[in-house]
């Protein structure tokens, strides 16, 4: 199947439990080849009031559900996400252009982030308080709930358009709000897509809203609304940023770049980690948050392991996103393409050695492995989000532990040892989120919770987690 054969669907926004059109219509195309895949409506700033009044009518009734009539909701939901799969899969592909197989994984996974949300809605709860534990509590009993926010509004990125949207919707279900969802102008079929199975599924009215358009029109209306209780961000430090200095009193929980490192020891199982990093570092050609953009190998295994790394690199197939056998497709736009091509140039005029890849195709970047490139350079200190890694060497694993923290960023990193103690000793001095040992940052299970520190965000992620993040803890205490 090629893009050119398919029929364009436009899909209309979905408001109040309402199919929502306007007079400006916007085309999504194939990040490969450019073709016309789909289409949309653009909102503008009534439109967006509208969808916050729906949410606000749609919190309400979500409220008023229980713990079960809620984790049932969330399992009818995934049940029919689970029936329409492969149409999920088929969209994101188009949207995306990440190839054909990838985009299977991520329906599934989306379907699993779905499954654990309904579980976490079933056992949504607070604690006893051991109001005796002081002596001014004597004779007092107490207890805490925990309540929905009211109206979430979710700001959503391209690199995984389905299953990071449901990071924000199936928890924010799950703990009784509703949403308004704007997901990235780029990527907006799934989304617009999935607002059938709400109403398929039975969702009250407004439970879930999504609004496509402009990025600046939608997200800052969103922030300035006060019937808005909370903004869930992920994208750009940019942006993330300007949410948090604009959302004032809100609730606020940003996930935002990367440039994730890896170290391998000495004693470390070299074919796994080559691997390994041929997974965590080329998958959806590189964007992807966690993507494994530094790595930082043990100056007695760094010839074996770049040998073995470039040659399995090589391997990667480069084609049609539609194509069973394509590993790198495309970027999502040529433009991207461009800079990231200008940032390997940039680490080559600085000193790096290009190992492979490098060359530029429309918006494809073939795999590239630099090596020995100076920490100032783009590709060693920001994030690239494209198929980039930089592979340096280090001597002692003090000076590995420095590198992976010399970033303004830190949200997963990874090593590879056999050696337990060294593995945690690096574990508790990585500067990040989450440490992944014996495998690469890359790594991220969809219940676990994730989430950065410094410049990668605030906040976390993963069901539970994200459920706890929209709700309110309410202390319910009384004298017997």
């Amino acid at each position: 199947m090629t893009s050119g054969t398919r029929e364009i669907e436009t899909l209309p926004m979905y408001i109040g439990g309402e199919w929502v059109r306007t007079a400006e219509l916007h085309t999504v195309e194939l990040p490969y080849d450019g073709s016309p895949v789909g289409s949309c409506y653009m909102a503008d700033s009534a439109v967006v009031g509208k969808a916050v009044e729906g949410a606000k009518r749609g919190a309400a009734a979500m409220r008023r559900l229980t713990n079960f009539e809620r984790a049932d909701l969330l399992v009818r939901m995934a049940e029919i996400v689970k029936r329409d799969l492969a149409d999920f899969a088929k969209l994101i592909c188009l949207e995306t252009g990440k190839p054909v197989k990838e985009a299977r994984g991520e329906a599934e996974r989306t379907l699993q982030t779905m499954i654990a949300s309904a579980e976490v809605a079933r056992n949504f709860h607070g604690e006893v308080i051991p109001m005796d534990g002081a002596p001014i509590g004597k004779g007092r009993l107490a207890m805490t709930v925990r309540e929905p926010l009211g109206v979430i509004g979710a700001i959503t990125p391209f690199n995984v358009p389905f299953n990071l949207m449901m990071h924000k919707v199936a928890p924010a279900l799950a703990a009784g709000n509703a949403i308004v969802h704007k997901p990235a102008t780029t990527t907006p079929l799934s989304a617009l897509r999935f607002a059938r199975v709400m109403e398929e599924a039975g969702a009250p009215a407004g439970a879930y809203n999504v609004v496509t358009g402009p990025g600046s029109l939608i997200g800052n209306a969103l922030v300035d609304s006060p019937h808005v209780a909370m903004i869930t961000f992920t994208g750009s430090k940019e942006v993330g940023i300007g949410i948090r200095a604009r959302a004032g009193l809100k609730r606020v929980t940003l996930e935002l770049g990367s440039n994730s490192a890896l170290v391998i020891e000495p004693d470390a199982d070299v074919d796994t980690a080559v691997a390994r990093c041929v997974m965590g570092s080329f998958s959806h050609s590189g964007q992807v948050c966690i993507s494994v953009q530094r790595i930082y190998v043990h100056d007695s295994i760094a010839e074996e392991f770049l040998a073995k790394f470039a040659a399995a690199t090589g391997k990667l197939r480069i084609g049609h996103p539609f194509e069973e056998a394509t590993d790198i497709s495309s970027l999502i736009t040529q433009a991207e393409a461009v800079r990231v091509e200008s940032w390997i140039a940039e680490a080559k005029g600085q000193g790096a050695r290009l190992i492979c890849g490098g060359g530029r195709k429309h918006a494809t970047i073939e795999p590239t492995i630099l090596a020995d490139a100076p920490r100032t350079t783009r590709i060693s200190c920001q994030e690239v989000f494209g198929p980039v890694v930089l592979v340096n060497r280090y001597q002692k694993l003090e000076d590995a532990i420095h590198m992976v923290n010399d970033s303004v960023y830190g949200l997963q990193a990874g090593i590879f040892t056999r050696d337990l103690e060294r593995a945690f000793r690096a574990a508790l001095e990585f500067e990040v989120g989450g440490v992944i040992i014996n495998d690469v940052p890359m790594f991220r299970a969809d219940h676990m919770p994730y989430g950065g520190v410094k410049e990668s965000g605030m906040g976390r992620e993963g069901p539970k987690y994200a459920a706890e993040e929209m709700s309110e803890m309410k202390l319910i205490c009384w004298k017997v």
